[in-house]
């Protein structure tokens, strides 16, 4: 009988390491997709430095902008104090640009690019390739470097490794929560069949989520582990706490996506899905988080202010009082309304409060644009988000096309029976002992993700842009169908195998189709216009000259000339929204001069005797203060 444990150690190991191996080839394939895509779509390797930064529009110029300016530094730590003590974004202030613009991935970058660029020349090792290239008419040859000693290609490089990882990681993910690797398969391939859907990295790398996103996949992974086992290793909590501040650090919105987790975890813990003990070191591990992201984040407010802390004291608070409640001598039921109603309006109170004490009350945030939506409130703040199509409610197509994929009936089917199974096993448990109901309270996880579900569901349907959370999720939730948990009974009917290799032919018609039509995406970046503002600028100006205008464009002007700028495309500080936006916002701000003509419109007119007309082309003017 001896043998027999050696035999089985030597076949799970073997289906670790086949299970690494998976991970690591999909990694791969995964980011040799992003950077196609992205190739395709821009030819990026043959642009020059300043195609290649006007290529980061936006907010994406912005962050990037940073990145710059620390590897041009005499040095990484001078770098990083120039960023500390910015004096270009917000002329004439000064402004700690990593609290307020979240930018620790462009640090991290930054001291990598430092470090390979110092290794290389120690050795005197080539880090790129250059060639001219000549563009049409009236376009002049430029230069152009390819390789990771070219900043920016270092810099989306480390972009698309990350996302490369995070779909190994997706693999694994979706063949620990269905018990089999085909599981994690089935993840993978929907998340390639709905890549549309489920990301934009490889159209906008620079984004704060190109860099958060990844992190709330493997937290979330690391909490299915901790809710499936009942083992008392600190490490998985360890684990969660740093995983939540690498998600937290690099996106602003990060903390309502951690709050919509307690918000399902909370009602868990009252029915009895979670032992008290093992929530409480859930509670415990994510109170250090926000702790820990607001000392890193430079006393950023935000953090205390936000649903997410208060949901969290909220629930430290019952859990302390819990057995007091139960003193009350209530109904099981009513004992569960209780705290569930505490706690909603408990958060929802001292999330106010906070706000209120802390002054913070200003900053808009991802609640704000779901209670926009909700109460068809409009505003200054609100609308100069929800007008950009990306904020707007989900399109109608959206649903079809997870329709056609299979997707959407796949995860409907495993949704309705975990839903069942959730409402037998609850009600039974309203009139059984607690040794039974220990017994029938099982598999948390598979509740947690369902109720996940449906929050991202109602995300994604009051914001677009929000999909690039339900989808990927979805994606998780369709490794279920391989879950003999939920669908044993019916794979000792029907061969196991023919069932999966059906779904996935059905899949992959529409799947395939929608991958060539990514891969077919050709085009060529270039904008004359920008590039002779950009070049006039840089070159026809003094050091101190100070820009004001459009955001998009101000911050290119930032970022390819280094000259200060007064406004810029980031929304969320308050003091900064007033500035510039469309005339249609500007007409709720503003209502009693709606009729009267524009400024812009006025001075280009005439823009004596306060303006002198400096420079102007196909596109821009550039208008001097006299």
């Amino acid at each position: 009988m001896r043998p027999t444990p050696h035999f089985t150690v030597a076949m799970t190991t073997g289906r670790s390491a086949t299970a690494a191996g998976t991970a690591v080839f999909v990694a791969i394939l995964h980011w040799l997709h992003l950077v196609t895509l992205f190739e395709n779509d821009r030819h990026f390797s043959h642009l020059s430095s300043l195609e290649r930064e006007m290529t980061f529009r936006t907010e994406m110029g912005l962050y990037y902008s940073y990145f710059k300016t620390i590897i041009e530094a005499p040095s990484f730590l001078e770098g990083l104090w120039m960023i500390m003590n910015d004096r270009l974004t917000e002329y004439p202030l000064v402004i700690n640009a990593i609290k307020r613009f979240h930018l620790y991935p462009e640090v991290i970058i930054a001291s990598w690019y430092c470090t390979f660029m110092g290794i290389m020349n120690l050795f005197g090792l080539e880090t790129k390739t250059c060639w001219n290239v000549t563009r049409i008419e009236p376009l002049n040859e430029v230069q152009s470097c390819e390789g990771l000693g070219d900043p920016a290609c270092f810099y989306v490089g480390a972009i698309f490794i990350l996302n490369g990882l995070m779909m190994g990681l997706f693999f694994m993910y979706g063949a620990y929560l269905s018990g089999t690797q085909l599981g994690g398969l089935i993840t993978v391939l929907c998340f390639f069949f709905n890549h549309g859907e489920a990301t934009r990295v490889m159209w906008t790398p620079p984004l704060r989520e190109s860099f958060s996103y990844p992190f709330l996949v493997l937290q979330m992974c690391i909490l299915t582990l901790i809710l499936r086992t009942s083992s008392n290793d600190r490490r998985p909590f360890i684990a969660l706490c740093l995983s939540n501040v690498a998600f937290m650090l690099p996106w602003q919105f990060a903390e309502f996506i951690l709050f919509t987790q307690i918000a399902s975890l909370f009602p868990m813990y009252v029915v009895g899905y979670i032992e008290p003990s093992k929530f409480q070191k859930i509670i415990y591990m994510n109170m250090i988080s926000v702790t820990l992201s607001f000392i890193l984040m430079f006393g950023n407010s935000m953090y205390l202010s936000s649903y997410y802390s208060s949901s969290l004291l909220m629930t430290w608070a019952i859990i302390l009082k819990r057995n007091e409640i139960q003193k009350l001598g209530v109904s099981k039921l009513n004992f569960w309304l209780i705290q569930g109603s505490a706690w909603w309006c408990g958060t929802i109170i001292l999330k106010f409060l906070t706000s209120k004490i802390l002054g913070v009350s200003d900053h808009i945030r991802l609640s704000d644009l779901i209670a926009a939506r909700i109460l068809r409130y409009t505003d200054f703040d609100t609308l100069i988000y929800t007008c950009a199509p990306e904020f707007d409610f989900m399109e109608k197509a959206t649903p079809l096309r997870y329709t056609k994929t299979l997707l959407l009936p796949v995860v409907m089917v495993i949704t309705c029976f975990i839903f069942k199974k959730t409402v037998r096993d609850i009600s039974y448990v309203l009139a059984t002992n607690i040794y039974l109901r220990k017994q029938l309270l099982e598999h948390s996880e598979l509740a947690f993700h369902t109720l996940q579900l449906l929050v991202f569901t109602a995300l994604a349907i009051l914001i677009m842009r929000l999909k690039m959370f339900l989808t990927p999720h979805m994606c998780v939730m369709a490794s279920l169908i391989c879950s003999r948990q939920l669908f044993g009974w019916l794979f000792r009917r029907v061969r196991f195998e023919k069932v999966i290799f059906g779904i996935l032919t059905v899949m992959s018609i529409q799947g395939y189709a929608n991958l060539c039509n990514q891969w077919s995406i050709i085009g060529e970046f270039n904008n004359l216009p920008q590039e002779e503002l950009l070049q006039w600028i840089k070159y026809s100006t003094t050091s101190d000259a100070v820009f004001a205008g459009a955001m998009p464009t101000m911050a290119s002007i930032k970022l390819s000339t280094l000259h200060p700028i007064v406004n810029h495309p980031h929304y969320e500080d308050a003091d900064l929204r007033p500035g510039c936006s469309m005339l249609e916002i500007w007409d709720v701000e503003d209502p009693s001069n709606a009729a009267n003509p524009p400024l812009c419109s006025v001075l280009l007119e005439d823009a004596r005797p306060y303006f002198t007309t400096v420079f102007q082309n196909s596109v821009y003017r550039v208008l001097k203060v006299n």
